[in-house]
């Protein structure tokens, strides 16, 4: 259940979500992206995207919007992804959803595409199955998939708690660049309070699926003002007790292979509220 859930991302911004499991996360993206089901369930308060509050809209204007200008990245790569249904299939149908183009459009566009996030662009790839990659590979996939359309705003749910330690990081990169390419909004929810800390401009603390205490990550980070927020610094492991907010910051300054604010090409995108 969420209550008194307040976010706002700014056009080519990078926000996190941060919280302890079953804290509300992964409701939020559902119920932006109006995936949830309403039957017993009380419904208030808005989502505004571009001016259209999705409470409201009509499931033929999500469907509109859903893979075209908001997207969704989800925790479980191999768990996302059809077995029965090639990689080329996958990115066939995400294309064909939202547009007219035949595939003659379609190849260059995907040929770009896997380049950008680092994977094989022959017919070989396109004609593997899921079986047939590793899950970061399968991450890869899934992260190709949902910038097909060059969306608005992209959200992340979880999408490094399965990978190793050196895939996390080349996933974090990734994102990173897809937001200095091509100007996405990404809203980054994770339980990983270093991941958050290390590519994220804000971050928004979820606790009982109420909003507690938000601001400019190092900021809030640093001298959290709610006890939740700071009960989640203090619980991560190996920092040294007493010191823990500025270890954290310094362990996520490590992390941090790029300046999210260097070199980006921002084009215009809506607001989400």
């Amino acid at each position: 259940m969420l209550r008194d859930a307040v976010l706002e991302l700014a056009p080519g911004e990078i926000v996190g979500l941060a919280g302890q499991s079953g804290s509300g996360k992964s409701t939020m993206s559902l119920a932006i992206l109006g995936l949830l089901s309403r039957r017993h369930a009380e419904v208030s308060g808005k989502v505004l995207f571009n001016g259209v509050d999705l409470l409201t809209a009509s499931e033929k204007q999500l469907r509109s919007i859903r893979g075209q200008q908001i997207a969704l990245v989800l925790q479980s790569a191999l768990s996302a992804l059809n077995p029965s249904m090639s990689v080329g299939g996958h990115l066939w149908e995400a294309w064909r959803a939202h547009s007219r183009e035949g595939r003659e459009i379609w190849l260059p566009r995907v040929q770009e595409l896997l380049t950008e996030v680092s994977l094989p662009c022959d017919e070989a790839f396109l004609n593997r199955y899921p079986r047939e990659l590793s899950v970061g590979i399968a991450q890869r996939v899934l992260i190709g998939m949902s910038v097909l359309h060059r969306p608005s705003l992209l959200i992340a749910d979880e999408p490094t708690s399965a990978l190793d330690v050196i895939t996390q990081s080349e996933t974090r990169k990734l994102f990173q660049r897809m937001n200095q390419r091509f100007g996405t909004a990404i809203l980054f929810i994770s339980h990983d309070l270093l991941s958050v800390a290390a590519m994220c401009e804000r971050v928004a603390i979820l606790h009982d699926g109420c909003v507690v205490e938000t601001g400019p990550t190092a900021a809030v980070f640093a001298k959290p003002i709610h006890p939740y927020t700071a009960s989640l610094i203090h619980a991560l492991p190996g920092l040294p007790q007493g010191n823990e907010t500025m270890d954290l910051l310094n362990l996520a300054t490590g992390l941090q292979s790029t300046d999210t604010k260097s070199g980006l090409i921002r084009k215009p995108s809506p607001e989400l509220r």
